[in-house]
């Protein structure tokens, strides 16, 4: 009896989340959330909004996530902007956010874990992935990514219990470095130029992000 109260809860949650749509208020450049957390991110003026998508994530978390994106005319993307607001459903209780990385970053006086990576276009994406959603996403909105991008992702676990949070990801064309994905991969043969241009790109990546915590909506 219980299992199937909680899969009524989650499967009420997983069409209540699609039906209700992004709650998140978008003004140009800028995002503010009135909820989970409370905050206003505001990202560069050149970067166009693409749009939005909510759905529930692997039938487990609520998943609201917004794309920006500087492109050429022909709509090629050069950076992109991707901010995901998420949380498991009450039908998970036992289920937590297990970040580790020892990289942190603080914007906006919240803390933030840093992860980065390389990845090619033609790489497998896992059906029904946050990044399949927005892959669609900016499809539908006829953008097209490079052959190699790289990126930075900054996630802020809200509470103790780690079940709420706030990511961005920021990701460049790795066109203007000379290098490809699978050259700059942790087998690739310039590998060794990698930590050199990553600090380069959280550089930017945080440049790139202002956060107001607290912001009135």
């Amino acid at each position: 009896m219980a299992k199937l109260v909680a899969f009524a809860l989650s499967l009420a949650l997983s069409v209540g989340a699609q039906s209700m749509g992004p709650e998140r208020e978008i003004k140009g450049n800028v995002i503010t959330s009135s909820r989970d957390p409370r905050v206003q991110i505001e990202l560069p003026r050149s970067a166009a909004y693409v749009g939005a998508d909510r759905f529930i994530l692997y039938d487990v978390a609520d998943c609201e996530l917004h794309a920006w994106a500087d492109a050429d005319p022909q709509k090629n993307v050069q950076r992109l902007y991707w901010v995901q607001f998420e949380g498991y459903i009450p039908a998970k209780p036992d289920l937590a956010h297990t970040y580790d990385s020892p990289r942190h970053m603080a914007i906006g006086g919240l803390d933030f874990y840093v992860d980065t990576w390389v990845r090619p276009d033609n790489a497998p994406t896992q059906q029904g992935s946050d990044r399949q959603h927005i892959e669609a996403l900016l499809r539908l909105k006829g953008f097209t990514m490079p052959a190699g991008m790289m990126y930075v992702r900054l996630v802020h676990l809200l509470d103790r219990q780690k079940r709420k949070e706030l990511m961005i990801i920021y990701g460049e064309d790795l066109a203007p470095t000379g290098f490809s994905a699978s050259e700059l991969g942790e087998n690739g043969k310039n590998f060794a130029r990698w930590p050199g241009i990553e600090k380069g790109l959280i550089d930017r990546a945080q440049k790139s992000v202002a956060i107001r915590s607290g912001a009135n909506p």
